[in-house]
């Protein structure tokens, strides 16, 4: 795990030192070395950069820039199989001069060129440049794991594993893009490729840039992504026929290979332990065949409809692994909150960001790496919004437009709160009108929009004092004809949410502490395998995850497990109307607003009066703009 950047620029104006100031910002991601390549060539300057973590051979000669003939690689990530492509390699000829997937990516890559990806089990940014042929080459893995950020304007090319480092080369010019900053506001995060800054881009995953710089500054359009994976292509393969105890044994294999990938490294390695069935897959696959007890870890908090902490400690017994709790304060948030818009600098408005850095801090203290176990609701189900989406597409999907719409326009003259039935439920006002958009809405791009947007068209309109452009994401992309409604919504979540939020969240938190994330859920093994089956093996009778949970019941008694679903999240709505109210007073009050120009600074105070006297239905709103404004008054 590390941070690259770099550059290519076609007006000469980028120096070494330019360069230098870049990587200076990766330094959290990378503390064990940095190394850089810059070149001034007569029509263009090249510059390659990289700050390491050592996790596999740690000798200075797996230190990167990496030569090999006429190929120069950086690469953030890892590669779990490139034990078994050496091997192949070798027979082919290949010798090696280290014991690190860094080479045996630059012998595959001349090897195979292109083709070489598919060979690739991993979680990666690499970027690579021929010398000779003057082609840079820039890989994301298939999931998005690792992230990559790139602008391109008058003739400069950066890239970098974080948006920070464009902040240090003189010619970088921040623009602030509305469009992706009502995304953000409209789903907590900017979705991928759009980025908060005007001519700034996310490079997708399962995507590459190919870039031939002897043409690039005269053909600027030819800087444009091009597919290598999509996990659409997964579900459109026919489902399989197979019995349940067969989709059992053969899914325990599949899962059982791919963590114990994410184990090889040559420093210590422990997994993230929420006490849910994802994590307790993870601890229980490791620690029934290892030799010794794995490391686990676990944050809690005092607020006890928030804390999940005993239970990851039974599981933890029960498994026998070697576990660590902590339990997080208000203090402690308070002292993380300030140094989040360092770590994500770009929007971010996932509030478990706080206990991820908490459990990330826990962790360092033992190991190097540390398992995570996101994916498992992308892939197998888990999330309450698949058979809600479900019930509504069958209720009122086939419902002429007409009478949707007039269902729509009528019950939004019914105010939830003077319903009995519904008047003292939490959060009602909320779920409440995602109820009515999901019953104007007929196709299941807007259902999955509906349920993760936090604001609607309405308010984000009023919101915004600028106006803005509804601009597509993966949320928008049309999927194909033949897949079933929850197949569909799984693809988009497994690209949209998944990355965006999810990862982008454990990258950040890791790295803020110099420690290697990973994902052993989003081995492409895994979805490829899990797409094919039948569909009441995700979700049966309202049973999310069914398969999933069966595996974990070998392990875990189902009595310990059976709880319903939490998420790992924090009591923001009590802290910030107790000790953490200064931050509202600061940046969401009238005058700050109102100088600043970017919001209806009425329509805040308006959620925030609401939100004070004890309606909590605009937190998450107000906890997005806290985001930004932090944000905003360290890179805006």
């Amino acid at each position: 795990m590390c941070g690259i950047t770099g550059f290519i620029d076609f007006k000469n104006h980028s120096s070494e030192e330019d360069l230098k100031s870049m990587l200076g910002t990766m330094y959290h991601r990378g503390p064990d070395g940095q190394g850089h390549f810059f070149r001034q060539k007569d029509k263009f300057s090249i510059g390659l950069a990289h700050s390491r973590l050592s996790i596999i051979d740690l000798s200075t000669g797996a230190s990167q820039p990496f030569y090999f003939q006429d190929w120069i690689i950086v690469f953030n990530g890892e590669i779990y199989n490139y034990a078994e492509i050496k091997k192949e390699l070798e027979v082919l000829g290949h010798q090696f001069q280290t014991a690190s997937d860094t080479e045996v990516i630059l012998h595959a890559w001349q090897e195979w060129l292109e083709q070489a990806v598919h060979k690739f089990i991993g979680m990666f940014v690499f970027v690579i440049y021929h010398q000779q042929e003057k082609t840079l080459t820039i890989y994301r893995d298939r999931a998005g794991v690792k992230p990559l950020f790139y602008y391109w304007k008058d003739g400069l090319f950066l890239f970098a594993s974080e948006l920070k480092a464009f902040h240090q080369h003189p010619q970088f010019r921040k623009e602030l893009n509305q469009d992706a900053l009502a995304l953000f506001l409209k789903y907590c995060y900017v979705p991928a490729p759009h980025c908060i800054f005007k001519n700034c881009f996310k490079l997708e995953p399962g995507h590459f840039l190919n870039l031939t710089l002897s043409t690039l500054n005269s053909q600027p359009s030819t800087l444009k992504p091009q597919e290598y994976w999509n996990v659409n292509n997964a579900y459109t393969k026919p489902k399989l026929e197979i019995g349940e105890k067969e989709a059992i044994e053969e899914t325990e294999k599949v899962l059982k290979k791919a963590f114990d990938y994410r184990m090889v490294a040559d420093v210590p390695v422990g997994v993230f332990l929420s006490g849910g069935y994802d994590s307790s897959a993870v601890a229980a696959l490791l620690q029934k065949d290892a030799s010794q007890k794995i490391k686990t870890f676990t944050i809690g908090f005092h607020e006890e409809k928030y804390n999940e902490a005993p239970y990851a400690k039974e599981v933890a017994q029960h498994l026998g692994t070697d576990h660590t709790e902590y339990y997080c304060t208000i203090g402690e948030a308070k002292e993380i909150l300030p140094h989040l818009p360092f770590y994500y600098d770009e929007p971010f408005g996932d509030s478990s960001a706080i206990p991820t850095m908490l459990v990330s801090q826990l962790a360092r203290k033992s190991v190097t790496v540390a398992l995570s176990a996101d994916g498992g609701d992308e892939i197998f189900g888990g999330y309450n919004r698949y058979p809600i989406i479900e019930r509504m597409n069958s209720t009122f999907g086939r419902l002429p437009k007409f009478t949707r719409e007039l269902a729509y326009q009528t019950s939004g003259l019914i105010s939830p709160e003077k319903v009995p039935i519904l008047k003292n439920k939490k959060l009602i006002g909320q779920r409440y009108n995602k109820a009515r958009n999901l019953i104007r809405e007929a196709n299941t791009t807007n259902y999955l929009k509906a349920m993760c947007s936090v604001v609607d068209d309405e308010n984000l309109s009023r919101l915004l004092k600028e106006n803005f452009q509804d601009v597509p994401t993966y949320f928008d992309e049309k999927t194909p004809d033949i897949l079933s409604l929850l197949d569909r919504v799984l693809a988009k979540d497994y690209k949209t949410y998944m990355v965006d939020d999810i990862l982008t969240k454990v990258d950040r938190a890791t790295m803020s502490v110099s420690l290697e994330g990973r994902e052993p859920f989003l081995d492409q093994n895994i979805i490829e395998w899990v797409a094919q089956l039948p569909n009441h093996y995700k979700i049966r009778n309202s049973n999310k995850k069914y398969l999933l949970k069966e595996i974990v019941h070998r392990y875990l008694p189902k009595e310990m497990m059976d709880r319903p679903k939490a998420g790992f999240a924090i009591p923001i709505d009590e802290w910030f109307s107790k000790e953490l109210a200064e931050y509202f007073s600061i940046y969401l009050n009238k005058t700050f607003l109102d100088k600043q120009g970017i919001f209806n600074s009425d329509l805040v105070l308006q959620w925030t009066s609401l939100y004070q006297s004890g309606k909590k239905e605009y937190m998450t709103q107000l906890w997005n703009i806290l985001m930004f404004q932090l944000w905003y008054e360290k890179w805006g």
